[in-house]
C-alpha cells in the first residue's frame, strides 16, 4: 500500500567561404565576430559534454576522453581494448563470499576504455530477474510466470533497458528469497556500464507500461525500495518495507551492503540466531528464519546513520503494490485513461512503439502532472505484487483462495498487455480472456468497435 506518508545534438559548422576581391574592414570585423562566437559555442559544448560524462555517480567519475567515430554515432559493442582491467584480475570473483574492493575505480577504468558507454550512464539500467530452476508444481505456475518474464521484457523493451533472467542457484545455499543477491552481485560486475541494477521479482509485473522512475529524485542514494520511515522506526513492522523490487546503484557502496546483507542469509554460520534477533525487534515477523526483508530492516533500524541516508524509502507511488489492493480497481483505470484519450486527439494517434516515450510524456503533462501515485489516484499502478500467492509451488497464503490469486493475474497481466499491444493494433477486450485479442479501430476509443 502507498502511505499517507509522503510521498545529441550535431553541430555541423559553416563552410569557409572563398574571399575574392579587396575585404573591407566591416566585412574582417562581422567575420571575426562570427568566428568569435563559434569558437564560444564549441566551447560551450566541451564543457557541456564534460559536465554530462562526470555525472554519472555521486562515486563514479570518468575521463573526458575524445570518443572513435563509431562512438559518436551510438555504442560500440564490437571495441573491447586489450588494457587490463578488473576481468583480467584472476582474484576478483564474481560470488558472494568473497567482497570487491575498489569497485568504483575498477568501473571508471572500464568506462574510461569504453567511452562509447559513457553518454547516457547516468541512468543506464539492467533489470534482473529470475525463477526456480526446476518445473513449477502448479500447473499454470510455469504459463504464469512466461508471462511475467514477457511483461518484464516488454517493459524494457519500451524504455531501452537491458534484461538478465536468472533460474538457477548462484550458491546453493542462497535460495529463495535470498538468491536475487548472488544474481545482484554477478549482473553489477557483468555491466560496468550500467549505473543501475533493477531487481523485480519473478511475481511482479509492470501495471503502467508508460511510467519511468524519477531518477533525479534518487541522484544522492544507492538503493530505492518501497517503505516508510515511520513504520520502520516508529511501528517496527516487518511490513514497513518490501525487497521484492528495489533498485541498487553500481557502486562500492552497494558491493559493501551486498557483503553485509548476506551476512544475514543462509551461508551464515549465525543464520538461526539472525532470525531471532529479528523477530525481537520487528514483532509481526511471521516466521522464525532471517529472511533478505527483514534483514534488510534490521540494517535501516539498527544502523540509521550508515545506511538511511543512502536508501530512498519510496512511498510516493505504487514502486510496488500489493495486488489486493490494485487488482480491483483495475477496470476502473482502463475507463480513466480511455476518457483523457477521448478528451485529446493525440493520445488516440496510432505510433511506433520506439517513440511511446513521447506520448507517455504528453500524457504526464496534459493529465497528470502534480498526482501522486497509489490507491486512489488517476495514474495506473506503477508495479503490482502478487505476494503470497506463489504461482510456481502454487502454495499461496491461506487468507485467499488460489483462484483469487490466478485471476487476478491473469487481470493484471492482461491490463499491462492492452498497454502493449495496443501499439501493435490489438487490445484484450476482456481482462479475464488472454486469447484472441480485439483488432482496435482507427480512431479508438472515440470510434466505437
Amino acid at each position: 500500500m502507498v502511505s499517507p506518508e509522503t510521498s545529441s545534438s550535431h553541430y555541423q559548422s559553416s563552410p569557409m567561404a572563398k574571399y575574392a576581391g579587396t575585404r573591407t574592414r566591416p566585412v574582417v570585423c562581422i567575420s571575426d565576430v562570427v568566428l568569435f562566437l563559434g569558437g564560444a559555442f564549441m566551447s560551450l559544448i566541451l564543457v557541456w559534454s564534460f559536465f554530462s560524462f562526470s555525472s554519472i555517480s555521486p562515486n563514479l567519475t570518468v575521463k573526458n576522453e575524445e570518443s572513435s567515430n563509431k562512438c559518436s554515432s551510438g555504442i560500440d559493442m564490437s571495441q573491447d581494448p586489450t588494457d587490463p582491467v578488473y576481468y583480467d584480475d584472476p582474484d576478483l570473483t564474481y560470488t558472494i563470499e568473497k567482497p570487491v574492493k575498489n569497485w568504483d575505480e575498477k568501473r571508471r577504468h572500464w568506462l574510461n576504455l569504453h567511452p562509447s558507454f559513457i553518454p547516457g550512464a547516468e541512468n543506464r539500467t539492467v533489470m534482473v530477474t529470475g525463477s526456480q530452476s526446476a518445473p513449477c508444481k502448479n500447473p499454470i505456475g510455469d504459463h504464469l510466470l512466461l508471462r511475467f518474464f514477457k511483461n518484464k521484457v516488454d517493459y524494457c523493451r519500451i524504455h531501452g533497458h537491458d534484461i538478465f533472467y536468472s533460474n538457477a542457484l548462484l550458491h546453493p545455499k542462497m535460495n529463495s528469497y535470498w538468491a536475487k543477491l548472488p544474481a545482484v552481485k554477478a549482473a553489477m560486475i557483468a555491466h560496468p556500464e550500467a549505473e543501475w541494477i533493477w531487481w523485480v521479482d519473478s511475481d511482479a509485473l509492470f501495471t503502467d507500461m508508460d511510467f519511468t522512475p524519477p531518477w533525479r529524485r534518487y541522484k544522492e542514494h544507492n538503493l530505492v525500495v518501497h517503505g516508510w520511515p515511520g513504520v520502520i522506526y516508529n511501528d517496527r513492522s516487518w511490513t514497513a518495507l518490501n525487497a521484492g523490487v528495489f533498485l541498487i546503484r553500481n557502486c562500492q557502496w552497494s558491493m559493501e551492503l551486498i557483503d553485509t546483507w548476506t551476512g544475514m542469509g543462509p551461508v551464515s554460520p549465525e543464520y538461526a540466531k539472525w532470525g531471532q534477533i529479528q523477530r525481537s525487534i520487528f514483532k509481526d515477523k511471521l516466521f522464525p528464519e532471517s529472511d533478505d526483508q527483514t534483514a534488510l530492516l534490521y540494517l535501516l533500524y539498527k544502523h540509521r546513520e550508515v545506511y538511511y541516508p543512502k536508501i530512498y524509502l519510496e512511498g510516493d507511488f505504487y514502486f510496488e503494490g500489493y495486488w489486493l489492493e490494485i487488482v480491483p480497481g483495475l477496470s476502473n483505470v482502463t475507463e480513466r485513461y480511455l476518457e483523457m484519450e477521448r478528451e485529446d486527439a493525440t493520445l488516440r494517434r496510432r505510433h511506433a512503439e520506439k517513440v511511446s516515450e513521447r506520448y507517455a510524456a504528453f500524457r504526464e503533462e496534459r493529465f497528470l502532472k502534480g498526482e501522486r501515485g497509489g490507491k486512489g489516484s488517476k495514474r495506473r499502478p506503477f508495479v503490482t505484487h502478487f505476494t503470497g500467492c506463489q504461482p510456481c509451488s502454487g502454495d499461496h497464503n491461506k487468507m485467499y483462495d488460489g483462484d483469487t490469486c490466478w485471476n487476478g493475474m491473469i487481470k493484471a497481466i492482461n491490463f499491462a498487455d492492452n498497454q502493449v499491444m495496443r501499439k501493435y493494433g490489438f487490445v484484450h477486450s476482456d481482462l479475464g480472456k488472454t486469447s484472441p485479442l480485439q483488432p482496435v479501430p482507427f480512431d479508438y476509443p472515440d470510434e466505437p468497435w
